[in-house]
């Protein structure tokens, strides 16, 4: 069958089948080949992996997916597309077409159901209004998963892999490194979407940690103290973690001695090792423990 990145082909599918783009799905529709191979050829995918795909659209990653793996779940929130779906993909047996939220699929069932519990590999080209939280639900649903790589706004991106004392460091920063090694793999510019988005993009491929770079006491726990240390970027961590944790202020600027930090510092000077050491120092305060 014809491919279905050519974007003469795209438009042809979009006007026969009368689609619209719905916003609230944040749809737009990747018809770049050269982008398109280099996300397949970053996801290291062969024939033995299962892939996880989220928001197929009509196909057109789907297809060159599963040409290289064993076998893709296809998970698509719009049911306007899954009739699109049924006949893109008709000659393609190794696809499976869900039409659900996955933010409400049961991630270790799909996994045990359609690849024996093994872990699997996901690639998307993620709406960016929802980016984060599937992320996290992907990493925070503890199945098994090799790699997750996705199309994302370039300003996600950065944030993704920043580094402790920059602009783009912050919380996502923390979560995403915790979970994996974040590597921007390719920058997107918007003609190479339909519609053209009006931000930038970028591909980034987050490889799974086989465990955590830290040990920690309570993750949860260490998650609450790096969300109270960003929610207000210009507040020290004394205030931050007061407000934001009803830690008392001379419980964390013992500990920040202790760490031979001034206690004048705030979240985005401190790495992941610092934020796990002040997070088990301050473990009496957690409520919940």
């Amino acid at each position: 069958m014809s491919k279905l990145i050519n974007p003469q082909e795209t438009i042809r599918i979009i006007q026969k089948n009368d689609f619209k783009f719905q916003k609230r799905f944040g749809q737009n529709f990747l018809i770049d080949e050269g982008v398109l191979l280099n996300i397949i050829t970053s996801s290291e995918i062969t024939k033995s992996d299962c892939v996880l795909e989220i928001g197929p659209g009509i196909g057109t990653m789907t297809q060159a997916l599963a040409e290289a793996a064993g076998h893709v779940i296809a998970v698509e929130i719009d049911a306007n597309l899954i009739p699109i779906l049924n006949e893109t993909l008709k000659d393609y047996t190794n696809v499976t077409i869900i039409h659900s939220d996955v933010l409400k699929l049961d991630l270790n069932d799909i996994i045990n159901t359609y690849n024996d519990g093994k872990p699997i590999k996901v690639v998307a080209n993620l709406p960016y209004y929802i980016t984060t939280p599937i992320i996290m639900g992907l990493f925070e649903s503890n199945a098994p998963l090799y790699s997750i790589t996705v199309m994302v706004q370039k300003e996600v991106a950065d944030r993704m892999q920043a580094v402790p004392g920059t602009k783009d460091y912050g919380a996502l920063s923390l979560a995403v490194q915790y979970y994996s090694n974040p590597e921007i793999v390719q920058l997107v510019p918007p003609n190479c979407f339909i519609p053209r988005p009006n931000v930038g993009s970028a591909v980034i491929r987050l490889t799974r940690h086989s465990v955590p770079p830290v040990n920690v006491s309570d993750d949860k726990w260490l998650f609450k103290i790096i969300k109270s240390a960003f929610g207000q970027r210009r507040k020290t961590l004394l205030n931050s973690l007061s407000s934001g944790a009803g830690i008392p202020k001379d419980a964390t600027l013992e500990v920040l001695h202790k760490m031979d930090l001034s206690e004048t510092i705030r979240g985005e000077a401190l790495s992941l090792m610092e934020f796990a050491t002040l997070s088990d120092n301050l473990i009496s305060f957690n409520i919940n423990n």
